[in-house]
């Protein structure tokens, strides 16, 4: 992974080793607009991957999938529509993934850059990330925070389907913003 980066002052960031992702405190949600005006949200309910943090930080590697059948945006027939080929297509690739490729840091936030496909195609992405802190959980593991943004165009993607209104416009946005939370829980470290 390439690397630049200023010091992360005054942070505990967590510690080197590996980290797998919590599925079930883990959210990769979208945001479009509806005839250009309405915000419509989704997210993927089936995300896993692992991150391994290294020391120092801005070498650390993430790896990311997500489950495409498992979006849900509280409509049934928007969410079969978008499971279909006019979307996401998860019949032919039921599953996207991003995969860290640089990082930079500053304290709490940094930009992590990093390749994203969906639907067999892959594009560039960077994710405004912040790190929200870490805690033991009654179970004794340790556990790290991050929250991610970014805005992407799904046309990038080949997800070019929409309709024209008939006072012009489009039915929906081709920019989408993604918001991503995650709990990461740090694995054992092996024996040697």
């Amino acid at each position: 992974m390439s690397t630049t980066t200023g010091p992360a002052v005054d942070v505990e960031l967590p510690a080197p080793g590996a980290w797998e992702i919590d599925s079930g405190h883990a959210e990769v949600a979208f945001v479009g607009r509806h005839f250009g005006l309405t915000r419509i949200r989704g997210r993927f309910t089936a995300v896993s991957g692992t991150v391994t943090i290294a020391e120092p930080i801005e070498e650390s590697t993430v790896e990311v999938d997500i489950e495409m059948a498992s979006v849900h945006s509280g409509d049934q027939a928007r969410d079969d529509h978008l499971r279909s080929s006019d979307f996401f297509d998860v019949e032919n690739h039921p599953t996207a993934r991003f995969v860290a490729t640089g990082l930079t840091v500053d304290g709490r936030r940094g930009r992590l850059a990093g390749e994203l496909t969906i639907v067999g195609i892959t594009r560039p992405v960077t994710l405004d990330v912040e790190y929200l802190g870490q805690a033991m959980d009654p179970w004794d593991n340790q556990r790290a925070m991050f929250s991610a943004t970014s805005t992407i165009d799904r046309s990038d993607w080949g997800l070019t389907w929409n309709m024209v209104l008939d006072a012009g416009g489009l039915l929906v946005s081709k920019e989408i913003r993604l918001e991503i939370d995650l709990e990461l829980v740090r694995q054992a470290a092996l024996a040697a």
